[in-house]
């Protein structure tokens, strides 16, 4: 780590780790004949006791503040003691113990870690401590029962160690599953293996449009907010998040941890994720944010699970055409849906509450595919969700529009024109000559940029849900229906 790097260590941290460690420091440490180490989740070693120092055969300077795969990255003999550290990030059980040996020039000790999660006084994961015991001349005793009585000699004074650590972080471990994973058990090579697990990718919609009107502090509070709500819905369920991107999540259930319900156990978290959008909202509302629509698309299937990437910068990631299609299953989803694939409903083995079906012809695919709409799962699940019924009411007159189709990302030049015969607060129907297909985006002139998603069709009406309403689309709306003279009922609007 340069200079840079630590300057731009968060403060707040260091204060953290600086108050754990004074409070340590006082009572216990500074007289232990082990040693103790403090990591946080970016792997930077936040404190050091000197014996942790002497065990290891580092100078204390050197530890302090470095990251912890750089100091040990390139010891290949000491693998042991880099995954005895790692693995605990992996490991449901808040302490692990195990022996280990050490290699430090000539020498070899063989050590006993005592690994520890803990959290931060906001209850979020923060780091790992390390107890090392140095048990070198413990195991070169050949006979039986001194080394006896030495281990339980150590033992004794462990567990008085343990029971003073166990107070001191008390308020900060867990025995949580850590659902974000840092790394793969095996190590830090990259490397993986093929699992079925199911899928799941999330989207707000409109949310990069929204993001250009408003202030950038209150746009991360909003975003925060939702991804917390989110995280604790999946992670209830036995999911693991890949990442978020942006304002999507990406998510698997059944891997690391295989789970024998992984594709009812995502089916329910993402029904609670609907469920927990009104709340959400509520939430936005008391802060004058705006409200917030979310597609879910679920897939299951075969994939490779693993740590992916270079020596430099890995992940515990995920790839396969099944990541692939479940990105596809997600882009056909308006506001308050979630699409499951056939693999999806297969897998799942409780009655599904399905709303509709669909057909679709997903790119990279060999053939038509039929996604479920879900709205409710049963026992031992039990969840629910309700679908407004927001069918758009008819104009007396249609409002002109002129419109363009969208192809994945980007607009297409030709401009088309039709007429809005019908309108909802969050869907409109469109009638235009121009041939669309179900499923296909539109980017409308009504206000600003109206983007919609044609879900119903006939002859040369579409209906198109809005999946992002521009700031000047109500002023819209009100001029054109001033100068109607009628309101989108029929009604003059002097009555």
């Amino acid at each position: 780590m340069d200079e840079k790097d630590k300057m731009d260590t968060n403060p707040s941290e260091n204060e953290m780790y600086i108050a754990y460690a004074d409070q340590i420091q006082g009572s216990v440490i500074a007289s232990m004949s082990d040693g103790v180490m403090v990591i946080d989740f970016e792997g930077i070693i936040r404190y050091v006791n000197a014996m942790a120092a002497v065990i290891l055969c580092m100078d204390e300077k050197t530890l302090l503040g470095e990251k912890f795969a750089k100091l040990f990255f390139l010891q290949s003999e000491n693998d042991a003691f880099m995954e005895a550290v790692m693995d605990t990030i992996y490991e449901q059980s808040p302490r692990q113990t195990r022996i280990v040996p050490y290699h430090a020039g000539d020498k070899t000790r063989q050590l006993r870690m005592t690994s520890s999660l803990f959290k931060d006084p906001g209850g979020k994961l923060a780091g790992m401590t390390i107890l090392l015991s140095d048990l070198s001349e413990l195991m070169e005793l050949k006979d039986s029962l001194r080394a006896m009585e030495k281990i339980n000699e150590l033992n004794a004074q462990l567990n008085v160690r343990n029971e003073l650590l166990s107070k001191t972080f008390g308020q900060f471990l867990s025995d949580e599953i850590v659902g974000e994973l840092l790394d793969t058990p095996g190590g830090l090579e990259p490397g993986g293996k093929k699992r079925t697990v199911t899928i799941m990718m999330s989207d707000l919609r409109g949310f990069t449009a929204m993001s250009e009107h408003m202030d950038a502090g209150d746009l991360i509070d909003m975003l925060n907010h939702y991804l917390e709500v989110m995280t604790d819905a999946i992670q209830s369920r036995g999911g693991t998040i890949i990442e978020f991107i942006g304002d999507g999540i990406m998510a698997i259930f059944g891997a690391p941890r295989h789970q024998e319900t992984h594709a009812a156990n995502a089916v329910a978290a993402a029904l609670e994720m609907q469920a927990s959008m009104r709340s959400i909202n509520k939430w936005n509302a008391k802060r004058n944010y705006p409200p917030l629509e979310m597609g879910i698309g679920l897939n299951c299937g075969e994939v490779i699970v693993g740590n992916i990437g270079s020596k430099k910068r890995m992940k515990y990631g995920v790839v396969g055409s099944h990541v692939n299609l479940c990105g596809r299953i997600e882009s056909y989803t308006s506001g308050g849906q979630i699409l499951i694939s056939p693999g999806v409903r297969e897998g799942v083995h409780t009655q599904l509450q399905i709303e509709k079906e669909m057909t679709v012809l997903p790119k990279g695919t060999d053939g038509e595919i039929i996604l479920s709409q879900v709205t409710g799962i049963g026992a031992p699940y039990d969840i629910q969700i309700s679908m407004e019924d927001n069918r758009p009411e008819k104009l007396k007159s249609p409002i002109p529009v002129c419109f363009c189709q969208i192809d994945g990302k980007h607009t297409m030049d030709s401009v088309c024109y039709g007429g809005i015969v019908a309108l909802g607060s969050d869907c409109a129907v469109l009638e235009t000559a121009t041939q669309m297909e179900l499923y296909d985006n539109l980017q409308i002139d009504a206000g600003g940029r109206l983007l919609g998603k044609v879900t119903e069709k006939t002859d040369q009406t579409y209906l198109i849900r809005y999946t992002s309403i521009p700031s000047g689309y109500s002023r819209w709306v009100k001029s054109w229906q001033t100068k109607s003279g009628h309101s989108k009922d029929g009604r003059p609007t002097n009555e």
